[in-house]
């Protein structure tokens, strides 16, 4: 079972979790089951839980350690045997010093955490979720996108995904729609206006005219990244060219290849033997 935390009002996640009797409040005309009922005996995930009330998290921490609750308006105990997997877009040790989040029930949750860095922290996994979206919307949607264009592939890689991973979604799915080629080309007028992209300036006004002519200073002349049968083992090591061309084959440092494309140098050098680069020649086999 799964629950959004901030898809319901405050007044009706008590209800929604842990059900309700008839009669309970104005509008109960029959018991309602709650998720963590329904979950009994198997996994309740519990997204954005850091917009929980403070007084459901209270409930929420006596469900994890009792294995039982009662439902609103009844005085009846019931248990559970229920697994939470929890998850947030929110630092919760900074919710926790603010005192927005129970420090107790923070702690109860964090028996085996997994962190998942930003998007802009790991910006390697940008072009295989940017094939995996764009083959999700060119199906959907009823088009024969197959690559991407190198300026659009370095526009995506330097970009600073402020939304992350929802943003990169939303914005190749727009791309589609609009897109009239084979080849997905975006300008960098796309973007939000005054987004900012790593060691270059925020979009100007002037560089959107100029990119809807083709000539874009700050980006370069518009290009591909391989043919329209180009896979994506294809655009990795196009890129991974690339990078390492504008870092003159440096790989470790504050301005080495690595650094750019968010990778230890070590899992660079085993991916660069990976994909067959030559460092010699600059050049793939």
């Amino acid at each position: 079972m799964k629950l959004n935390c901030t898809a319901i009002s405050a007044g009706l996640v008590e209800s929604e979790l842990f059900g309700h009797v008839k009669g309970a409040f104005t509008g109960a005309l029959e018991r309602r089951i709650g998720r963590f009922e329904l979950a009994d005996c198997g996994t309740l995930f519990l997204d954005e839980v850091s917009e929980l009330p403070i007084e459901t998290q209270v409930k929420l921490l006596r469900v994890l350690q009792e294995h039982e609750f009662e439902p609103v308006g009844s005085n009846k105990t019931t248990r559970v045997d229920v697994r939470i997997i929890a998850a947030t877009n929110r630092n919760l040790g900074e919710a926790v010093r603010a005192g927005r989040f129970r420090s107790d029930l923070f702690y109860r949750l964090n028996v085996f955490p997994i962190e998942l860095p930003p998007l802009r922290e790991r910006r390697s996994d940008i072009p295989q979720l940017v094939m995996f979206f764009l083959g999700r919307f060119s199906s959907k949607f009823g088009r024969k996108i197959e690559s991407v264009q190198k300026d659009t592939m370095d526009l995506l890689m330097e970009y600073s995904w402020p939304g992350n991973i929802r943003e990169l979604q939303n914005l190749i799915e727009r791309a589609v729609v609009l897109s009239q080629g084979p080849v997905l080309y975006l300008e960098p007028a796309f973007f939000p206006r005054d987004s900012v992209f790593r060691g270059l300036d925020p979009i100007k006004p002037s560089d959107a005219s100029d990119a809807r002519k083709g000539r874009n200073p700050a980006y370069g002349s518009r290009s591909s990244v391989g043919t329209a049968d180009a896979t994506l083992e294809d655009i990795a090591r196009q890129h991974v060219l690339t990078t390492l061309d504008r870092c003159g084959g440096v790989i470790e440092g504050p301005k080495g290849a690595a650094k750019r494309l968010g990778l230890h140098p070590s899992t660079l050098r085993s991916r660069i033997a990976k994909l067959g680069i030559d460092r010699k020649s600059g050049n793939s086999p």
